[in-house]
This record gives C-alpha cells, structure tokens and sequence, in this order.
C-alpha cells in the first residue's frame, strides 16, 4: 500500500528532505539549530525569506529529530495560512497548546505557525504574551517570507535566521536526483530553463518538471517555457526586433498582439524578459533609462489591472522615441 500512496503524492511533497542532512542548503543556518539541538538550548525561532528556500523543510526535519514518530503528535503544534488564525485561535488553540505539559515526557513542545505575515497585529500582539509566559513549556518557530509583517516584539524574542534564495549549485544535483529516480528524459538546456524560471525557488522546480513531464514526456527549454506560458528568447528576439525596426505603427501592434494570442503570454512575462535585453543592448545611458522608466510605468499600470491592448501601445511608443533619439 505504500508505494501507491507515496507514487500519488506530488513530486514536492514526495522529495521534501525528511531530516537536516537532506537539506541541500543553508549549511549554516542548519549546523546552528544543530548545535542548539545537541546542547539542548533550542530558542524561539524565526525563519524568513522568499518561498521554496526550504523554511519550513528545515523546521519539520528539526521536530523529527527532536521528537519520536509517537509522540509527534503530542508535542508538535503546526499551524500554517490555510488556518484561522485570528486572536481567537492565538487565545483558544495556541494558548490551550502551550499552557499544558506532557505528563511523563519531559522537555518542551514546539509550536510552528507556518506563514505567519498572514496574522493580524492583534493575533501577533495576544501571541507575544504566549510566548513570554511559557518559554519553560514550549518553543516556537515562525515562519514568514516578509519580515517587515511580523511586529518587532515578537522578532525581538526569536533568533532570525534570512534563508536566501537558492543558488544553481544547490537546486542542479536534488534536480538531477529527482530527475533520475523518476526515470525523466531531460535535456541540459531543460534545466537550465527550469532554474532560471524558478528564481530560486525549489519547490517551483519540482512543480514545473512535473506538470512539463506530464504534459510533453520530454523536459527541453521549449516543452519548460511552453508549459508555463513563457516567453521563448526567439520570441522575445523577434518582438524587440519589430519594436526596433518597423516603421509602421498597426504592423508592429498587430504581430505582437497575434504573437501573444498564439502562444498565450502574459505582456508582464514580455516586459521581465524585454528588461534583460535592454540592459545588453547598445544605447546611451540616458535614453536607456528613459526606456527603463517607461516600462516600469507600463508593468505598474499591468500590476493594477489595466488591459493589456493600450500598454502594447505603450510599449511601441516607448520605442519608438528611442528610436528618434539614437538615429
């Protein structure tokens, strides 16, 4: 029964690191909680940082060394963003959690509120108390990918740790693990597409080699950025080519809007990948940052929920000035 339940699950759950010596990054955030593991001197903790750098892997594969599979359920509290956790839950569930002790196990309980930028400044206020008043009793860690939402009270209390993102060395060999024990056809140019994708995130390239292998049996860097919707760099190519050199306004407009509509992208995916370009390109810097500027107020007006069709005008206008000015 085993094999099915753990062949259903996603690959991101399927490959997440069961212990501190599977995590592929952070040496040394992840020798530090050792150290406060083996000298028995656990703080309260706070992980923050962007998602799929392994935060709450780390914290997971800690409570499994702490506790035994049988008492796991006893001494760990995980509460993530799914859960209400208002004041009432911080009152209610928190606080009945962390008041009680285990009658024959000795040590401290450990409360991990997953995602915690999503509770309100009442619940974070109501959960500094908790935390002060039974320190004797339990550990907390706090996960979040903003720190600025989290009151400093409560960062005052707990030792911050900042999991960056992940770096190519890191992702490249738990990419080629996976890749291998699933039996996946991938290309080199595949995962290379995968990470410069995912930014650093690992957990997006789990989930994005998974959905390109069920949809194409094939992982190249076209089957990668068609499956998500990106732009190829021909195509990107092609519309800085039109926006460079075509005189005509409509003829421009028109093949980059059919480009769009074939492929369905996303004009904010052009204008990420448009930005690479400019910075390599060969014009003063005045009128590359005038173009800079331009597009930022064009992603800006997107990221509020403009329709797309009149920030293509834009776009087009925007090179066409920088046209004028270096010709």
């Amino acid at each position: 029964m085993e094999p099915s339940v753990s062949s259903n699950l996603p690959w991101v759950e399927k490959y997440r690191p069961a212990t501190l010596d599977d995590l592929i990054s952070h040496e040394e955030i992840i020798s530090t909680i050792n150290k406060f593991i083996k000298e028995e001197q656990l703080p309260h903790l706070l992980f923050y940082g962007p998602p799929g750098t392994g935060k709450t892997s780390t914290i997971l594969a800690c409570a499994r060394q702490l506790y035994k599979p049988q008492s796991f359920g006893s001494m760990v509290l995980e509460l993530n963003a799914s859960d209400d956790r208002g004041i009432n839950i911080v009152r209610g569930q928190i606080l009945d959690f962390a008041s009680t002790r285990t009658i024959f196990k000795g040590g401290y309980k450990l409360i991990i509120l997953d995602e915690a930028d999503a509770m309100t400044n009442d619940a974070q206020n109501a959960l500094r108390r908790i935390i002060e008043k039974y320190t004797e009793n339990v550990r907390f860690c706090i996960i979040c990918n903003y720190l600025s939402k989290i009151i400093p009270a409560i960062q005052s209390r707990c030792t911050r740790f900042r999991f960056a993102p992940l770096g190519v060395e890191q992702i490249l060999p738990r990419l080629e693990h996976v890749i291998e024990a699933e039996g996946i056809e991938a290309t080199e140019d595949g995962k290379k597409a995968l990470i410069t994708l995912a930014g650093g995130d690992m957990r997006k390239v789990l989930n994005v080699l998974q959905s390109t292998w069920m949809a194409y049996k094939s992982v190249t860097e076209i089957n990668v950025y068609n499956c998500v919707g990106h732009p190829l760099k021909e195509d990107i190519n092609d519309i800085i080519f039109w926006l460079l050199n075509e005189e005509s306004f409509k003829t421009c407009y028109e093949k980059i809007q059919q480009l769009k509509t074939q492929k369905g992208l996303a004009l904010e995916d052009i204008l990420t990948e448009i930005h690479l370009v400019i910075n390599r390109l060969e014009i003063p810097p005045r009128v590359s940052s005038q173009l800079l500027i331009t597009l930022a107020s064009i992603e800006e007006r997107l990221a509020d929920g403009c329709v797309e069709k009149p920030q293509i005008a834009a776009l087009i206008s925007a090179f066409s000035k920088v046209r004028e000015l270096v010709v």
